[in-house]
């Protein structure tokens, strides 16, 4: 499935931090997979909240405190298996019913559950 830096910064802050073995063993693979490596990093150029970066125009600006910034967009082919697609649905349905689906995750939960 191919995601955005935002889509897999997303999903990696949706991801439960508890579970039985066989799932936590399912999601430290799917973090792998989500996770940014070195090269990306390079390119990328990530800036945290407080971190100084230059705007288009050569400006200095900050972060925003809680934001990440990052100066160009790449895709990305990330393979999930059927258990960790499980997981992640039921999520986004249990936020979904709960009424409490962030209006930024809106393009993400239709990759993930099928709209009718």
């Amino acid at each position: 499935m191919k995601l955005s830096v935002l889509e897999r910064i997303q999903l990696l802050g949706l991801l439960p931090k508890e579970g039985d073995h066989f799932t936590l063993k399912i999601l430290r693979q799917l973090k792998e997979s989500l996770s940014f490596s070195e090269a990306e990093h390079k390119v990328l150029q990530f800036k945290n909240g407080g971190e100084k970066y230059k705007d288009d125009k050569g400006r200095e600006q900050i972060v925003p405190e809680g934001q990440i910034r990052w100066i160009k967009e790449a895709d990305k082919d990330v393979q999930i298996g059927e258990r960790a697609t499980d997981i992640i649905t039921e999520i986004f349905k249990k936020l979904n019913d709960q009424k409490k689906l962030p209006e930024q995750m809106f393009d993400l939960y239709e990759k993930f559950i099928e709209v009718k």
